[in-house]
């Protein structure tokens, strides 16, 4: 039977920070675009949000693929983890293609496509590209941090010599067709061998984009448009140069609906229906504690991607911060099992009462390091808060701006150090950490002092008066951009129309 309606398919891999903005613009293209049928494709891990998804008809496509893979820390040798790490990914890489093929057969395969069809993908989703050209479906991409990656210095001037025609074809192409502003700006890896035997072998495309898959010669007979790229991140955070692309459209950050951040399901339906900024009676405590003004801390995924090999030495250095100052310290230990597991074991030695605690709440150093399993919205937290220590996330970061609130930033991977600097230069931050001034691999009495030190000075640098009042500004001149910018629906979610010329797709904002 022909179908008929529209699908729109948001394929989304990666950690929280970067599945969850998409899968929220996902639900709100479901609950305003109706006329749509909706599926997000991601990783089985992030099944919590299914619940959300549903309530928004929007249809949960899991993949068994990690949304991190980390290299094996038990082999002997060097050599040898490095080997056994290229090959897990190449498993990993070749069954997500597979059952990523699998999903967009079974969402496009079914008859004639339709107009309005598309796919939305982030960076880490490049296979929604190829298998949007294979399926003829239009293809967007959005992502909440800048291009986590960047071309080899090399690559333009090989690519120059390699494919010349091509080249000319991307260097020449008329205003709106698809550039070299694109390739270079976020298309290049799919120029790369790694794409490619996967695009001719498995998808019978070309090889290379935008060339004729038998002769190999670019398709000047039928020019593409350039693909529209959606960031979330804010205009007065984020400098936009003149070479990007033209269709790269600056959105503004994206925030995740209230509802979608408490664990504490009380929690949640208290935000839903109170004003107030109370939280449920069994996290009375925690409340309390955060009227103290803490120092949040919170690494995120950091732990599951491997990096935080001693957890023992990460919370030796904050009771060290906390013996010589008069700091207080909430750490978000995001369900990291290794660190909540030493958290209670430090726990249990100690003598300082915790009855009246929650379950998800342990406090350390006499109640001065409150270590939460859980999760509460960051903007209603962060601006409870006298500094923000955190990865250099992009949804962190974000949300330390909108508070206003100082930061201190220990960056790990990929856009993280980007933020970390930003943050820096826009003076919200003191200088970025090294890993090792925060989570030490040693837990000798030298390595965790060090550590100590250099984390005091920086919570000190970031508190000073100047970093203070310029977080405050920036908050201001954000607020600003969104008062102007969009509306707010039931202090939650926020939509706005964008007219993309020929693709009359919306695209949804959050505040």
């Amino acid at each position: 039977m022909e179908r008929r309606k529209p699908k729109a398919v948001f394929m989304a891999f990666g950690t929280k920070g970067d599945v969850y903005p998409l899968a929220a613009i996902a639900a709100a293209f479901a609950r305003d675009q109706k006329q749509y049928d909706v599926m997000l494709i991601t990783h089985s891990a992030h099944e919590s949000l299914s619940t959300h998804l549903a309530e928004k008809h929007v249809q949960y496509c899991p993949v068994s693929s990690p949304p991190v893979l980390c290299a094996d820390q038990n082999n002997d040798t060097e050599g040898k983890a490095e080997s056994s790490f290229f090959l897990q990914k190449k498993k990993v890489t070749r069954d997500l293609r597979q059952e990523c093929y699998a999903l967009i057969e079974r969402i496009f395969g079914d008859g004639p496509g339709l107009d309005g069809d598309l796919i939305v993908i982030n960076f880490f989703a490049l296979e929604g590209w190829s298998l949007a050209e294979s399926f003829c479906v239009r293809c967007i991409v959005a992502a909440p941090y800048v291009v986590p990656y960047s071309a080899p210095a090399t690559f333009e001037s090989q690519f120059q010599i390699e494919l010349p025609l091509l080249y000319k074809y991307l260097i020449d192409a008329p205003s709106g067709k698809v550039c070299w502003k694109d390739v270079i700006h976020w298309m290049w890896p799919l120029f790369t061998e790694n794409w490619g035997s996967w695009r001719n072998d498995v998808l019978h495309l070309s090889p290379c984009p935008f060339t004729d898959p038998v002769t190999g010669i670019p398709t000047w007979h039928d020019r593409p448009q350039s693909p529209l790229v959606m960031y979330g991140f804010s205009k007065e955070v984020v400098e936009c140069p003149e070479y990007w692309p033209s269709k790269v459209l600056v959105c503004g950050f994206w925030f995740l609906p209230i509802e979608w951040q408490f664990t504490c399901k009380k929690c949640r339906k208290i935000s839903l229906h109170d004003s107030s900024d109370d939280l449920c009676p069994s996290h009375l405590e925690l409340q309390n504690f955060i009227k103290t003004t803490p120092i949040f801390i919170g690494l995120s995924s950091i732990g599951s991607m491997g990096f935080l090999k001693n957890p023992y030495a990460f919370i030796c250095v904050l009771q060290t911060v906390l013996s010589t100052t008069n700091y207080r310290f909430i750490l978000f230990t995001a369900r990291y099992e290794p660190l909540e597991s030493i958290v209670r074991t430090i726990a249990a030695e100690a003598s300082f009462e915790q009855k009246k605690w929650s379950d998800d709440c342990v406090p350390l150093c006499n109640g001065r390091l409150l270590c939460f399993s859980g999760s509460v919205p960051y903007g209603w937290l962060f601006p409870k808060c006298a500094a923000v220590i955190h990865h250099g996330g992009s949804g962190t970061t974000a949300a330390a701006l909108q508070a206003g609130t100082p930061q201190v930033v220990c960056p790990f991977i990929l856009d993280q150090f980007y933020w970390a600097e930003r943050m820096h230069w826009l003076g919200v931050s003191p200088e970025p950490l090294s890993r090792n001034h925060l989570l030490p691999d040693k837990n000798d009495n030298t390595s965790i002092h060090e550590a100590a030190r250099v984390l005091s000075l920086a919570i000190h640098d970031a508190l000073s008066s100047t970093v203070k009042a310029r977080a405050a500004e920036i908050a201001e001149r954000i607020l600003l951009e969104c008062s102007t910018t969009w509306w707010q629906c039931s202090g939650r979610l926020i939509t706005k129309n964008a007219i993309l010329q020929k693709d009359q797709v919306k695209v949804y904002f959050f505040y």
